[in-house]
C-alpha cells in the first residue's frame, strides 16, 4: 500500500473538473504518459478513492421541476429511517444530515404539489420543514484542503506505507497491519460459516 501523492491528487482534481477528461490531457498536465496515468486511475479505483465515472445531468435543461432546498426537523430517533426515505425518492438529489439531527436536502419537485409531496415523503409523523425556492445552484465539489487517508476496516486507524490491502468477495479492504487483517479475516470467515 502506497500513500497518494501529489500527482495522485492532481489526477484526481482534473477528473474532479472532468471524468472525461482523457488520460492524454491528464499525462500532459501530470508529466506521466498515459498509460502511466490509467495505471494510477486504476490503482486509485482498486483502493476505493475513485468509486465510479458520473454524469453531470444540467437539470435546466430538462423539465424536472423547480429545485428547491428544504430543512426538516425529524423527531429524535427518526433521523436514519428519515434520511434512508431521502435518498430513495425520485426528486431527492442531495442529502445532509445535520450535528442536531435535522435533515436538509436538495430537490425538484413540482411547484404545485410541494407540500403534497413532502406530506407523503416522510415515513414518521411529527416532520417540520422549511422550504426555499433556489434561484440558482452550482455543484463544484473541491479537493483543496482535503488529505485522503484511507482508513483501516478493522480499527478504523490511519492507513500509511505500511498497511496492507485485499480484496475479499470482490470489494477492496485496507488494514494497518498484518494483525487487523488477519482479525478481520477470521471474523468474515465466522460470519460466512455461520450465514
Amino acid at each position: 500500500m502506497r500513500d497518494l501523492d501529489e500527482t495522485d491528487m492532481e489526477i484526481l482534481r482534473l477528473l474532479t473538473e472532468n471524468a472525461r477528461r482523457p488520460y492524454s490531457e491528464i499525462a500532459d498536465v501530470v508529466g506521466l504518459s498515459g498509460p502511466a496515468v490509467s495505471d494510477r486511475v486504476e490503482r486509485l479505483e482498486e483502493a476505493g478513492v475513485i468509486n465510479g465515472f458520473t454524469v453531470d445531468v444540467d437539470q435546466s435543461q430538462l423539465r424536472a421541476g423547480v429545485p428547491v432546498f428544504i430543512r426538516a426537523t425529524v423527531p429524535p430517533g427518526a433521523v436514519g429511517e428519515c434520511k434512508a426515505a431521502l435518498v430513495d425518492a425520485d426528486a431527492v438529489e442531495h442529502v445532509f444530515v445535520t450535528a442536531d439531527g435535522d435533515c436538509w436536502f436538495y430537490a425538484r419537485a413540482q411547484l404545485q404539489r410541494v407540500h403534497e409531496w413532502l406530506e407523503g415523503l416522510f415515513p414518521v409523523d411529527g416532520v417540520d420543514y422549511d422550504v426555499t425556492l433556489i434561484d440558482d445552484a452550482e455543484w463544484t465539489p473541491s479537493l483543496d484542503g482535503t488529505a485522503f487517508a484511507l482508513t483501516c476496516a478493522e480499527c478504523g486507524n490511519t492507513v500509511d506505507s505500511e498497511g496492507e490491502s485485499t480484496r475479499i468477495d470482490g470489494e477492496v479492504y485496507h488494514f494497518c497491519c498484518p494483525s487487523c487483517r488477519g482479525r478481520f479475516e477470521e471474523r468474515y470467515d465466522r460470519l460466512e460459516a455461520d450465514a
